[in-house]
């Protein structure tokens, strides 16, 4: 069975990507689902960076753990990236893939190869330039951008392969992330936008993950929110987060056990 493939794709920075992707990975981990996962950005490689944290304090506290195999792709070509893809990904139950926050041949190349693709976007239409152009004075969608039409176009060919080939279908997943106090106009302008284009292009939206300070406290441990035996006494917020995590997951819909909100299972002990 081939891992599901799990892309986070945005060719814009500073919409949590990264951060996303390593808790929906480590969620399906706690699931009991076998995971792993690739870093497509070379130079900052924060994915990479904080399954590295995740496995220093586990050999620190002598602790296990659930984790990721995972990888940092280096090229030189997508003959290679394909190669790490199909390597990592043996007898694993899913394979994410995490690309960089601009435009990149291997994160096109990724994108098109998802089962799930997740584009996660802040509520802004700077953001949502990204995916389509609206007009000036009604907000209605203008045109698609460059990056969705290759998405459309590759969905397109996917569905031909799925009757062909048998394989999946690229769902498309657009995640309204960070999310902030957005001026109540501003925020139906965009609802309305993001509709209009899902109907066009046919991408499902989800809500994410809010902007939080203990994301960015979490990485030099490599912890998540689903670590509670190690994070001491969590607030209300961090509570209603792992909420909103439980409450993304179920909504990617994938497959197996991993469609259902993670299990707060024991920790393994020393």
């Amino acid at each position: 069975m081939t891992a599901h493939r799990i892309v986070f794709a945005n060719e814009k920075g500073g919409t949590g990507k990264s951060t996303t992707a390593i808790h929906v990975a480590i969620a399906l981990a706690y699931q009991g689902a076998k995971v792993a996962a690739i870093d497509l950005d070379q130079r900052q490689r924060t994915l990479y960076r904080y399954l590295e944290n995740r496995a220093e304090t586990e050999r620190r506290r002598g602790i296990a753990l659930p984790g990721t195999r995972f990888a940092v792709f280096e090229g030189p070509d997508v003959a290679e990236f394909d190669a790490l893809c199909s390597e990592i990904s043996e007898g694993q139950d899913f394979l994410v893939i995490d690309t960089p926050g601009r435009d990149d041949p291997y994160a096109l190349r990724a994108a098109t190869l998802a089962d799930t693709l997740v584009t996660p976007m802040n509520d802004s239409f700077i953001d949502f330039d990204l995916i389509g152009q609206v007009e000036g004075e009604t907000f209605k969608v203008r045109k698609l951008s460059f990056y969705a039409e290759t998405i459309w176009e590759a969905r397109k060919k996917r569905a031909l392969a799925t009757i062909e080939q048998q394989r999946r279908e690229l769902d498309w997943v657009v995640v309204r992330n960070r999310r902030q106090y957005v001026e109540a106009r501003n925020m139906r302008r965009i609802e309305g936008a993001l509709k209009e284009l899902s109907q066009r292009v046919g991408f499902r939206v989800a809500e994410g993950l809010s902007e939080r300070v203990i994301y960015r406290e979490l990485f030099p441990s490599g912890l998540t929110l689903l670590d509670k035996g190690q994070l001491g006494e969590l607030g209300t917020s961090h509570l209603v987060a792992r909420q909103e995590l439980r409450g993304l997951l179920a909504s990617l819909r994938l497959p197996a056990a991993a469609a259902t909100a993670p299990r707060e299972v024991a920790l393994a002990r020393q």
